[in-house]
C-alpha cells in the first residue's frame, strides 16, 4: 500500500512525455536554453559554491573538532544534500517552468512554497550585495603601499595613534571605524555612510550588467566568476605552504577531536551547512535546470555539482587554515619575544641569553630561583593552540584574520587584490542564482506589465533591492546584516526544502517522478534516491527543523557589538536586541515560513466558497499565476 495525495487534475496541467519531445524537435517553447552544457554547470556551481564555503565551513571545522566536523559533514552532504539537489534539477528539467509556476502546475496549493522561496531569495539578495559593497571598499583600498589596515592612523595633533585603534589593532580599527564606521547598538542607525554607498550601487550596477538579459548574459559572465576563484585559491594554498607555521594550521585542521562526534550540535552544524552550502530552496536552481533539454542527464549534474560542492568546502578550509596557521605562529613567536625582552630587562642579561630556543627553560629556571620577581613580571602566556583557536566567523574572518595575515606577507598588495577579486567573484556568482529566484517568481505573478522588456524588469527590481538595501549602508548596518544572515536564511529554508521533498514525493507522486526521470536519462532511479526521497532526507531535515526551534526559541537574543567606551573593548561586547526586533524576526522567518500553509488555506477557502456556473470544480481556475 502506497502513500499518495489525491490530486485529481495533475494530467490535465502537465505536458506529457510525447509533447515535451515534440516540442524539443521543433525547438518551440517561449522559454531560454543555454548556449552550452558547460554554461549550465559553471552557473550551479557559482549559485552553490559562495561565500560561505570560504568563511563559514573553515570556523565550523574549528568549533567542532577540526577533521572531526568533515565526517558528519561529508555522511550528511550524501544523504541530504545530493537528494535534494538532485530532486530540484529533475522537476525543474521535467515541468520546464519557474518556481511559482512549476508547485502550481504540481498542486495549486502548493504556490505557497514558491511564494516562501522568493521571499527567501530576495532577503539574501538585499544583503548578499552590501558584502560585496564591503569587498568592493577594500578591493579598492588594496592598491596602496602600505595596505590602509597595517597601521594605526595618527591623532588630529599628530602626536601619537588614534586611541581607538591603539586599545585593539589597526585591521580591527580600519573594519570597524574606517569602514563601517559602526555605533555601540542597534538602536542607533549612525547615518548612511557615503564611501560604502558609492560601492553599494557599484555592486548593484554590476550585478544588473550581468544579469540583464538573463541567462543570456549570466551564462557569458560565469565564465570568470565561477573559475577565477579556484585559480585564485590555488594561488593561495601554494603561497599559503611556504610561510611559517603554515602546518601548524594545517595539522589543527585536520587532527579529529573525535570526542565531537557524541555532539548533537555537531550533527546539526553539519547539516545545517550542507543545506545552506548547496543554496537549495532558493528557487534559482530550479529555474536554471528548466532552461535545459528534457534529455539532460541531471542524476550526473547532480553528483558532479555536489562531488565539486563538497571538494570546494574542504580545498578552501585547508587554504584559510594555511594562512590561519601563519598567522598564529606570528603571534606566538611575537607573544614570546615579548616575553624574552621582559626577561632580558628584569635581570639585565646580554642580548641573546635568552632565544626563542631556550625560553622554555629560562623561564623555568628564573622561576625556581627567583620566583617573586617572576610573578610581578608582565609575562603573557603564550600557546599556540590558543592562537589557533581563536576562531572567527563570517566577516571576521575575511576582514580581519585574511587582512592582517595579508599585512604579514611581501607584496601584501598583490595579495589583497588577488584575494578580494576572489570574494567578489565568489558574491557575484552566489547572487546570480539569488536574484533569479525573485525575478521569475515576479514574473509569474505578473508584477510588471507585460509589455515591459525583460531588461526594464531586472533593472527596475535591482533598483528597488538597492533602496532597500540600504539599511545596511548605515553604521549599524552591520548589525542588521547579521540579523536577516541569521533568521532569513535559516527555518525558511527548512521549511521550503521539507516542503518541496513532501510535495514531490507524496502530491506529485514518487512513481509519476521515476518515470519522468527513466524518460528523461534513460533509467529509473535506484534505491539510494528512493530511500533518501522517501524517508531519509525529509527524516533529517524535520529533525533540523524541530531542534533548530527548540534551540532558538529557548535562548537570549544577543548581538555582538563594536564599542570603544564598554569595559571590554576591544572584545566585542554582548547585547540584548530590543525587544522590538521580535517583529523584524517575524518578518523575516515568520512571513515565509507561514506562507506555505497559509496560501493552501487560502485556495482551500476560496474553492469551497467560490460561486460557480460549472457543473465541476475545476482546480486549474483557482492558479493565480499563468500557466503556459
Amino acid at each position: 500500500m502506497k502513500l499518495q495525495i489525491p490530486n485529481p487534475g495533475l494530467e490535465d496541467r502537465l505536458l506529457s512525455h510525447e509533447q515535451l519531445d515534440k516540442l524539443e524537435e521543433d525547438e518551440a517553447g517561449d522559454r531560454p536554453k543555454w548556449d552550452n552544457k558547460t554554461q549550465y554547470m559553471l552557473t550551479c556551481v557559482g549559485f552553490c559554491v559562495g561565500l560561505g564555503n570560504v568563511w563559514r565551513f573553515p570556523y565550523l571545522c574549528q568549533s567542532h573538532g577540526g577533521g572531526a566536523f568533515m565526517i558528519p559533514f561529508l555522511i550528511l552532504l550524501v544523504l541530504e544534500g545530493i537528494p535534494l539537489l538532485h530532486l530540484e534539477f529533475a522537476i525543474g528539467q521535467r515541468i520546464r517552468k519557474g518556481n511559482l509556476k512549476l508547485w502550481a502546475t504540481i498542486h495549486p496549493y502548493l504556490v505557497g512554497i514558491g511564494i516562501a522561496s522568493m521571499c527567501v531569495s530576495l532577503t539574501i539578495s538585499l544583503y548578499y550585495n552590501t558584502i560585496l559593497a564591503w569587498i568592493m571598499w577594500y578591493f579598492f583600498n588594496s592598491f596602496q603601499e602600505p595596505l590602509p589596515w597595517s597601521q594605526c592612523p595618527l591623532n588630529a595633533n599628530l602626536t601619537g595613534f588614534i586611541p581607538e585603534c591603539e586599545k585593539s589593532s589597526p585591521v580591527d580599527y580600519f573594519w570597524y571605524r574606517e569602514t563601517l564606521n559602526t555605533t555601540p547598538a542597534i538602536e542607533n542607525d549612525g547615518g548612511l555612510q557615503w564611501w560604502i554607498l558609492l560601492c553599494h550601487i557599484c555592486a548593484w550596477a554590476m550585478l544588473y550588467v550581468c544579469i540583464i538579459r538573463g541567462i543570456e548574459t549570466t551564462g557569458k559572465a560565469v565564465y570568470v566568476t565561477s573559475t577565477l576563484p579556484y585559480v585564485v585559491l590555488t594561488i593561495f594554498l601554494i603561497r599559503g605552504l611556504t610561510l611559517k607555521g603554515s602546518l601548524n594550521g594545517l595539522k589543527f585542521l585536520f587532527t579529529p577531536d573525535v570526542a565531537e562526534l557524541a555532539k548533537p550540535s555537531t550533527w546539526l552544524d553539519a547539516g545545517a551547512q550542507v543545506f545552506y552550502s548547496f543554496s537549495l530552496a532558493f528557487g534559482g536552481l530550479i529555474s536554471f535546470s528548466s532552461y535545459n533539454s528534457v534529455h539532460n542527464n541531471c542524476e550526473q549534474d547532480a553528483v558532479i555539482i555536489s562531488v565539486i560542492n563538497g571538494f570546494t568546502s574542504v580545498f578552501s578550509a585547508t587554504v584559510v587554515y594555511t594562512i590561519i596557521g601563519f598567522r598564529a605562529t606570528d603571534r606566538f613567536d611575537s607573544c614570546v619575544s615579548g616575553n624574552i625582552l621582559e626577561l632580558l630587562n628584569t635581570f639585565n642579561l646580554a642580548e641573546g641569553a635568552v632565544t626563542e630556543s631556550n625560553y622554555k627553560d629560562a623561564l623555568q629556571y628564573y622561576n625556581e630561583t627567583n620566583p617573586g620577581v617572576v610573578q610581578g613580571m608582565d609575562l603573557k602566556t603564550c600557546n599556540l593552540d590558543t592562537f589557533l583557536s581563536e576562531g572567527v566567523e563570517g566577516t571576521g574572518l575575511a576582514f580581519i584574520v585574511f587582512t592582517e595575515a595579508i599585512t604579514k606577507m611581501p607584496l601584501s598588495p598583490l595579495w589583497a587584490v588577488l584575494f578580494f577579486v576572489m570574494l567578489f567573484c565568489l558574491g557575484l556568482s552566489s547572487m546570480f542564482g539569488n536574484i533569479e529566484g525573485v525575478l521569475v517568481p515576479l514574473q509569474d505573478l505578473n508584477v510588471f506589465p507585460k509589455s515591459w522588456p525583460k531588461e526594464a524588469i531586472t533593472g527596475a527590481t535591482c533598483v528597488v533591492c538597492c533602496l532597500v538595501g540600504l539599511i545596511f549602508v548605515q553604521a549599524s548596518g552591520t548589525y542588521w546584516l547579521a540579523l536577516f544572515d541569521t533568521y532569513g536564511g535559516s527555518i525558511p529554508l527548512l521549511v521550503v526544502a521539507f516542503c518541496e521533498m513532501f510535495s514531490v514525493v507524496y502530491i506529485y507522486g514518487i512513481d509519476r517522478f521515476n518515470d519522468d526521470i527513466e524518460f528523461m536519462i534513460g533509467h529509473k532511479p535506484n534505491i539510494f534516491w528512493q530511500a533518501t526521497w522517501r524517508v531519509i532526507s525529509p527524516l533529517i531535515m524535520f529533525v533540523i527543523l524541530v531542534f533548530y526551534l527548540v534551540t532558538k526559541v529557548s535562548e537570549k537574543l544577543f548581538y555582538k557589538v563594536w564599542d570603544p567606551e564598554s569595559e571590554k573593548f576591544p572584545v566585542l561586547e554582548d547585547k540584548l536586541y530590543p525587544v522590538w526586533i521580535n517583529v523584524i524576526i517575524f518578518i523575516l522567518a515568520g512571513i515565509p515560513s507561514l506562507a506555505v500553509p497559509c496560501v493552501a488555506l487560502w485556495k482551500c477557502i476560496r474553492r469551497k466558497t467560490k460561486k460557480s456556473d460549472k457543473s465541476h470544480f475545476d482546480m486549474s481556475d483557482e492558479i493565480e499565476v499563468t500557466i503556459s
